[in-house]
């Protein structure tokens, strides 16, 4: 997969371009906050049509290929998704000027709902609140949802809160708080006003 780079010096977009190597992963991110197609690659299907998910209900244009040592497990693919992802966000938001900054959202699917409340605040935080009924959806650990969303969290600088209010089954559990997530995105980065929304005058 090619992934496209944003460059600083375009300001038509809210975007960014990042690439992180480790011994252990390599995660390639191109991310625009302002709409666009989404590819995605980490060797991971479900993590893949997660991802996908994200994207296409944040609005978020997303290409990310990610490489890890999944002889070992997914847990260094996921979580490095998660903070390369994050990185990616927090320098396409800029300054966060005129954000709405706050959002939440209710997401079914089946017999789970769940939800998400979040804060562009640049304060990191994360309360994870989904117990897991099956250990694995497919290949995918289903504990390392609260990773990618901690690693996610913590870079993208959000205050980030996510419950599994009721659900039997971890494949709709885990996909409806993606899509929970990609819908508050989609709310919290719309342009809104010029200023900061904060009483301090800065994020």
């Amino acid at each position: 997969m090619e992934v496209p780079v944003y460059r600083a010096e375009d300001t038509r977009l809210r975007a960014y371009s990042i690439e992180r190597k480790t011994k252990e992963t390599q995660v390639s991110v191109a991310l625009c906050l302002d709409g666009g197609e989404a590819a995605v690659s980490t060797g991971i299907g479900f993590f893949d049509h997660m991802l996908t998910a994200l994207a296409f209900y944040g609005g978020l244009g997303l290409h990310l290929e990610a490489k890890g040592d999944l002889e070992v497990d997914g847990h260094h693919t996921v979580e490095d998704t998660g903070i390369v992802l994050g990185q990616a966000f927090r320098q396409a938001l800029g300054d966060r000027k005129g954000i709405q900054r706050f959002a939440s959202a209710y997401i079914p699917m089946d017999e789970a709902l769940c939800f998400t409340a979040l804060d562009c605040s640049n304060r990191p935080y994360l309360v994870f609140d989904a117990e897991m009924p099956q250990p694995m959806i497919g290949a995918y650990d289903s504990c390392l949802t609260e990773e990618f969303m901690r690693a996610f969290a913590v870079h993208a600088g959000l205050t980030l809160h996510m419950k599994c209010l009721y659900g039997k089954n971890a494949h709709h559990i885990t996909e409806a708080l993606f899509k929970s997530l990609g819908a508050a995105v989609r709310e919290a980065v719309r342009i809104t006003g010029t200023g900061v929304t904060s009483t301090k005058g800065v994020l």
